[in-house]
């Protein structure tokens, strides 16, 4: 399977390349607006807002992963967030592709409206992305996604996270710095693109379905029951060493 991967070289596109490497199945075509200083697979410069960069990159590709994200710029935000999900999902569907995976923040569905009382929140919750300018430019864009699975025969899976952590206490994203209600290492959120990649998506309930990522937190605010049901994910990696007190004086 040849994956084109749009943001390739941004947040967590550089450990979904380190994930699908495991597997002689993928070959990847690595496409970001920076590109990385070095790499043994194929790179192309990618500005996800122009229609024909997209098609371009995506040519012989079976499928897209789109990493893509832009946050505090308000016009750039729409350009990546919106404008470059609806390229994607053109492109991918001018070219017959089976699926699409997005990615996205959790609260592209569940926004601020959700944060304080509710618990055991799942996907098909009433999406409510609240009023911050990253959360509607990706609901802007999830909502393209839902558009386009309801009239083309493409499969959308859209991947949700928020607070990528680390185990490792040296790393930046490390040491005891707060632990938010929805987070996730590094490594299960890159192992869960690859679930959406191997998913039968004939088992899949609609042509458009939302994923939540996220550990196993003992407050239970948020459901990742369906992705391990349809995906077969789980996390591996424990976040205790986030929220449990040391012993130790």
């Amino acid at each position: 399977m040849k994956v084109c991967l749009l943001g390739g070289n941004g947040y967590l596109g550089p450990w979904v390349v380190e994930e699908l490497e495991r597997s002689s199945d993928y070959s990847l075509r690595i496409t970001d607006v920076k590109l990385p200083d070095r790499s043994p697979h194929e790179t192309m410069h990618v500005d996800v807002s122009d229609l024909e960069q997209v098609r371009r990159a995506a040519d012989g590709c079976d499928v897209i992963v789109n990493c893509s994200v832009l946050r505090p710029h308000r016009q750039l935000a729409w350009d990546v967030n919106t404008v470059g999900t609806y390229n994607a999902m053109r492109v991918a569907t001018d070219l017959g592709h089976e699926r699409i995976i997005n990615t996205g923040p959790h609260f592209t569905i569940t926004g601020e409206p959700y944060h304080t009382y509710d618990f055991g929140i799942v996907e098909e919750v009433p999406a409510h992305a609240g009023t911050d300018l990253y959360a509607l430019s990706k609901s802007a864009g999830q909502e393209i996604c839902r558009i386009f699975a309801e009239q083309v025969p493409i499969h959308v899976l859209c991947m949700l996270f928020l607070n990528f952590r680390s185990t490792d206490p040296d790393s930046p994203y490390g040491g005891r710095r707060g632990l938010i209600p929805f987070s996730v290492t590094f490594p299960d959120a890159a192992r869960a693109i690859r679930c959406a990649l191997e998913a039968d998506v004939a088992k899949l309930p609609s042509h458009n379905e939302v994923f939540f990522v996220t550990a196993d937190l003992p407050h239970g605010k948020y459901s990742n029951a369906k992705a391990r049901r349809f995906l077969g994910w789980e996390p591996q990696d424990s976040l205790e060493m986030f929220y449990r007190r040391s012993l130790q004086p």
